[in-house]
């Protein structure tokens, strides 16, 4: 790709969040009739709790909610890349019924991707610590820090709200194809430098992964696609690895530059979690972030948020784009399984966070 095949980058997907912010296009609502198919559904995954490893979409099929899932899959493929989906009871629900209803209609999106090496389908965005986010034996999720713009493991990245902070938490998104055409704009000379192999910590998004970091560009444009895999975070601290490249010049100014642009007013989408509330987001499409928040001291009521992670072929992308290394839900890249005092296979398990797993103890 040479530097005369850069141009902006038009369509749906680079959109602007001033543009759209008080639009509710990318909000979809729940049908009386789908709630109660999902809730059906839900009860019978509950009731069956079978090993979420191998259960598929056919065993608890769907037919009120399809027309809805194929909205929201082409919303996220062929419109802005997300979709905010409102309306259901959690409320009135068990975390375990919440989880059934979420996972199933993830079953019908695409293929569960493991959140951890532990091997489980699901990840609870809750705080259990008190370090800070910048603190090395700290992932994100589990603190209340502001999260910078990141990209996530897989193809679709999905998060259910189940109860809210007491204030703050806002989720925020920002178009990818519109942080392509500002840095295009500002700084055309950097441009190729985000086709160019970055490396990735890998140890500070899963204290078990079996290497530091991994390779991938931040941006392939396959077939006239454009996708994005950035976030300056993940980046600048596998520099505390002495076998990782040292980063140029021009590669730190890209990383200031592209942290500059997150902050441009007018271009994030904020929007705000209700209980309830399903975000579904093409993880190439745009990049996403939360404000810090304050939560409540009852442990029952912290803000508690699911997160599955989807497989879906048929993007083009060059190899090893992205976290790569990721792995569905029935691989394990160990000899040795997972031990059976960690192992958290099934719904009744899995709904309930874990509190041995994000922080380093040692």
């Amino acid at each position: 790709m040479t530097s005369q095949t850069y141009g902006p980058i038009e369509g749906a997907a680079a959109w602007r969040g001033d543009e759209i912010q008080h639009s509710t296009d990318w909000i979809y609502h729940f049908s009386a009739e789908a709630l109660k198919e999902l809730e059906y559904a839900g009860a019978a995954l509950v009731a069956d709790d079978p090993d979420l490893r191998f259960v598929q979409a056919s065993d608890y099929p769907l037919e009120k909610s399809v027309p809805a899932i194929r909205q929201w899959i082409a919303d996220m493929e062929q419109g802005r890349g997300f979709v905010l989906a409102r309306g259901l009871r959690s409320h009135l629900y068990s975390d375990a019924l919440s989880a059934a209803i979420f996972y199933i209609l993830g079953l019908h999106i695409g293929e569960p991707v493991r959140q951890n090496e532990l091997g489980d389908s699901f990840d609870h965005v809750r705080a259990t610590t008190d370090l800070s986010v910048d603190d090395p034996k700290a992932l994100g999720s589990p603190t209340t820090d502001k999260l910078g713009f990141h990209s996530d493991t897989s193809d679709v990245v999905s998060l259910m709200c189940l109860r809210g902070s007491r204030a703050g938490g806002a989720s925020i998104l920002i178009s990818g194809a519109t942080i392509y055409n500002e840095l295009l704009r500002r700084r055309p000379d950097l441009v190729p430098l985000m086709f160019e192999p970055w490396h990735w910590d890998w140890y500070k998004q899963d204290h078990d992964a079996p290497e530091n970091t991994y390779i991938s560009p931040m941006a392939p444009m396959v077939d006239g696609v454009f996708s994005i895999y950035a976030g300056s975070r993940l980046i600048r601290s596998t520099q505390d690895y002495p076998e990782v490249p040292r980063l140029t010049v021009p590669q730190l100014e890209l990383l200031d530059e592209l942290d500059q642009i997150f902050l441009t007013p007018g271009l994030p989408l904020e929007m705000d979690f209700r209980p309830g509330d399903i975000q579904w987001l093409l993880n190439y499409t745009a990049l996403h972030s939360r404000t810090a928040y304050v939560d409540f001291k009852q442990p029952e009521k912290k803000r508690h948020l699911l997160r599955l992670w989807l497989s879906r072929a048929g993007r083009p992308l060059v190899p090893n784009f992205g976290k790569h290394v990721a792995q569905t839900r029935s691989q394990d890249r160990s000899e040795a399984a997972v031990p059976p005092e960690k192992a958290r296979f099934h719904i009744s398990e899995i709904c309930h966070p874990r509190y041995d797993w994000g922080v380093e103890t040692a």
